[in-house]
């Protein structure tokens, strides 16, 4: 009977959706969560009455952040062909097109955030409704930048009835980037215990590759860009203390 029991608990988990590693990995983000949250607020509320969390600091490069909607952002290795504010699920996002020498122009998508309650949600999913590609091959794409520091992005091969590409989505933050909401929050809120805020910009590359070719065709490409991206936002927009 205690077997039957067990085999019924893991089909339900596996029913989920989730591994017994993803629900670990899960429960620990969250209760760092729960953590800072208590850290952060508990303090304010003994010292003045009220939650910390009832306003939070605002986010001091707002200037740098709404430029990139109207102009995008310069890479020295790269020229731009077009850039665009498009509305995307909802949002104004940055819409660029990028070209090296004789090689096909890469779209270079860009949510910086401008409002300091703004937060990283459903980005990924407002693109693939505005795609309606079909997707596979999903897996991290880990860059690691000058500092050290680490980008981890989401990596997948997309196509539709013209063209096959090489997708890499990502949150960039001032030292760092992740593809995950919930990395933000995280940060966020080991921020606010310093009194400040993790701003974010959500990117997004669309690097053709051959019909129905691999994703790794793009690979080293694509970190290259990552790395520069992210060296842009750093010295241009999240460089205001």
């Amino acid at each position: 009977m205690i077997k039957s029991e067990k085999v019924t608990v893991q089909k339900k988990i596996n029913w989920l959706g989730y591994s017994t590693r993803q629900i670990i990995t899960r429960t620990i983000v969250i209760v760092f969560l729960l953590i800072a949250i208590i850290l952060g607020a508990l303090p304010g509320y003994l010292q003045g009455g009220d939650w910390q969390w009832s306003d939070l600091p605002k986010i001091v490069n707002v200037g740098q952040m709404r430029g990139l909607q109207t102009s995008g952002i310069d890479l020295d290795s790269w020229q731009t062909k077009q850039q665009q504010q498009v509305k995307i699920g909802g949002n104004k996002w940055s819409a660029q097109s990028i070209q090296q020498a004789k090689t096909k122009p890469i779209v270079l998508l860009l949510l910086p955030q401008t409002y300091y309650l703004d937060k990283p949600y459903v980005e990924w999913l407002d693109i693939d409704g505005l795609e309606r590609w079909k997707r596979d091959s999903l897996s991290d794409l880990k860059v690691e930048l000058e500092s050290g520091n680490i980008v981890k992005a989401r990596f997948f091969r997309a196509w539709n009835q013209q063209q096959t590409f090489a997708v890499v989505q990502w949150y960039a933050f001032p030292n760092s980037g992740h593809y995950s909401p919930s990395i933000w929050f995280l940060g966020d809120q080991f921020a606010q215990l310093r009194d400040r805020r993790l701003p974010w910009i959500a990117v997004c590359l669309r690097i053709p590759i051959k019909p129905l070719g691999e994703k790794e065709e793009a690979k080293s490409q694509a970190q290259s860009l990552v790395r520069e991206i992210q060296a842009n936002f750093k010295e241009n927009v999240f460089n205001v203390s």
